[in-house]
């Protein structure tokens, strides 16, 4: 292991609140910083911040839950190119790691036994254009690529895309409503009347916590 670090808002540990591990007992690293801005995001106090640590420090944090589920997160954890190598060093000490990226950074030399699960961006994030589509190329059948729906124009863009790259013959597609601006039962009604092979979601973590901050 090298001495290289990292900055992080926070090591917590939780349920996971969203993908297919909904629900399980996970050790969450939220990295600092992001270059988007999306206007839902609830994470906003990880832009700025945090604490530098190195590999070794961070591993000795997560080692102290006893729990084989990570995930790395953010802000956005790409950002810092040493997120490439912490997330080896994770999955080396045998944990089952999962990755929450938007996107919009290349996610090519992401560790092959890493769990991707990467959010393109819908029309009312106000970042559409940070999408990163080539990263679509790097996914694979245990992947995820999440939509995060407020709009009905959201989910039109997002069903159209569905079709456009064939989504759901590469990997898991999850479409979550954005909290108090997508009714949920509404956003679960359009699903099941254009049959979507969807994941319908809501985050587990804000209906058992709010907004809770190491929730």
């Amino acid at each position: 292991m090298t001495d290289s670090s990292l900055r992080i808002t926070e090591i917590f540990y939780s349920l996971q609140g969203e993908s297919n591990t909904v629900g399980l007992p996970t050790v969450f690293i939220r990295l600092t910083g992001c270059p988007l801005r999306c206007v839902y995001c609830d994470t906003a106090y990880a832009f700025t911040g945090g604490q530098r640590m190195s590999l070794a420090a961070i591993l000795s944090a997560v080692a102290e839950y006893d729990t084989r589920y990570v995930t790395v997160t953010g802000g956005e954890p790409l950002a810092q190119p040493v997120c490439l190598e912490l997330m080896t060093a994770l999955a080396d000490a045998g944990y089952k790691v999962s990755l929450e990226t938007s996107g919009a950074i290349d996610v090519s030399g992401v560790d092959a036994r890493v769990i991707k699960v990467m959010d393109l961006k819908t029309p009312s994030s106000g970042e559409l254009a940070k999408n990163l589509y080539q990263n679509i190329d790097f996914i694979g059948s245990d992947d995820q690529i999440k939509f995060v729906i407020g709009t009905n124009e959201d989910y039109d863009w997002s069903k159209a895309l569905l079709t456009e790259y064939n989504l759901t013959e590469r990997c898991q597609v999850l479409f979550s409503p954005v909290m108090g601006q997508q009714h949920p039962t509404e956003l679960a009604d359009k699903i099941l009347q254009d049959r979507l092979p969807v994941r319908f979601q809501i985050q587990l973590h804000k209906l058992l916590w709010n907004d809770a901050q190491g929730k």
